[in-house]
């Protein structure tokens, strides 16, 4: 087909050896094309096959695509970079998939959907195309965990068949290489505010005598990272004020003297224990600010609110500097408190107790000064980076 002409559809298919199957998954987009009268063409993204797909995919009326970069993710940005489509559909080479039922997806997008995902369980999951782990584990958990952090409608977060209007995700500049492609694209655009849809789609057993390219734990995990690591608020923000907040107070309160609470009691053991936990919440908050900076930084456009958008324009290396200053300050004056006491006694042998009960906290604000500093010190490297790209 002449590049000049008007392509409403590209199907995309990411490949890596899959002369067993790519041809009749070719044969059946082919035939979809041809029975719905859609002006479309088919892109394999070669993704470095020795097995002569691509010499299949050519014979079968496809076009080729090599994309050097190795991944999942990379075929599939390469693809979409080259597809011709208005639409794209994009599904795996395996055979799993039917490419021969994409109306339900083309439908939508000409309803004006802008990405349209698959849902195998709605569809149909024939017996052995779904491992048990991924069917009744990953998928549901992964799914539940991406809905939950990102409020998005999808079910099936990792349903390799989906539609999409190629403009509207070229334009969330997608950028994971491996299998958390398929994450990215569906919280990219959750977040991004896209039209979002599901429609059922079956899943058949692939028809490769291979083992997949899927490795279901390193995958599975590299899944639920990425989906954490976007959502900076749950993995350090939250959890690191529950922890400085209750490690800061009950170090202070026990500073005072032992707390009882019912049949417990407090003293400063907990109150080491409770200054451990001030320390750590402290630095997840630092580090949940730094990180949505820096994956702003890298055009990551992780959900940035009001409140923050306020507290990142006041934050610089001086604001922090100054804070952690200040902290330093608190904590080195309780401890020169503490060493005049210990003076005005001739520096003879101290209560242990007493001692460490004034002392945690001494140390505690001393830390806290030193990591706001540092914090600080990071910040100045980030602005530096995001003078020097403007």
């Amino acid at each position: 087909m002449p590049p000049s002409s008007h392509v409403e559809l590209t199907i995309l298919m990411p490949c890596l050896n899959e002369a067993e199957t790519l041809a009749v998954c070719v044969d059946k987009a082919q035939a979809f094309l041809a029975t719905g009268g859609v002006s479309g063409e088919i892109v394999v993204a070669d993704n470095g096959s020795t097995d002569g797909s691509q010499a299949i995919a050519t014979a079968h009326g496809a076009r080729v695509v090599e994309i050097a970069a190795k991944g999942y993710g990379s075929a599939l940005i390469g693809g979409i970079i080259a597809a011709r489509g208005e639409y794209v559909i994009m599904g795996d080479a395996d055979d799993s998939y039917d490419f021969g039922a994409l109306g339900g997806f083309l439908e939508r997008l000409r309803a004006g959907d802008e990405l349209v995902m698959g849902n195998r369980f709605r569809g149909g999951i024939a017996p052995g195309a779904m491992p048990p782990l991924h069917k009744y584990l990953g998928n549901p958990v992964l799914s539940t965990i991406g809905r939950l952090l990102f409020r998005s409608p999808i079910k099936d977060f990792h349903c390799g068949l989906r539609g999409f209007n190629r403009a509207s995700i070229v334009g969330l500049h997608l950028q994971t290489t491996g299998m958390e492609f398929a994450s990215e694209m569906v919280v990219k655009s959750t977040l991004g505010g896209l039209r979002v849809s599901e429609v059922p789609t079956t899943l058949a057993k692939d028809g490769r005598s291979r083992p997949p390219h899927l490795r279901s734990w390193r995958d599975g995990w590299r899944h639920l990272r990425f989906l954490l690591i976007f959502s900076p608020r749950w993995l350090f923000l939250i959890p690191g004020i529950v922890l400085m907040v209750v490690g800061l107070l009950g170090s202070i309160f026990l500073a005072v003297g032992p707390i009882r609470l019912g049949a417990i009691g407090l003293d400063v053991s907990s109150q080491i224990y409770l200054m451990a936990l001030a320390v750590v919440g402290y630095q997840g908050l630092l580090f949940a600010v730094l990180t949505k900076i820096y994956a702003q930084h890298e055009g990551f456009n992780i959900p940035r609110g009001r409140n923050f958008e306020r507290l990142e324009r006041r934050l610089s290396l001086e604001s922090l500097a100054v804070l952690g200053f200040l902290l330093f300050l608190v904590g080195l004056a309780i401890a020169i408190v503490q060493f005049s006491a210990w003076a005005a006694s001739g520096f003879g042998a101290l209560d242990p107790t007493a001692t460490i009960r004034i002392a945690v906290p001494a140390v505690l604000f001393m830390i806290l000064g030193a990591q706001s500093v540092m914090a600080g010190m990071f910040l100045g490297v980030l602005s530096v980076g995001l003078q020097r790209r403007r």
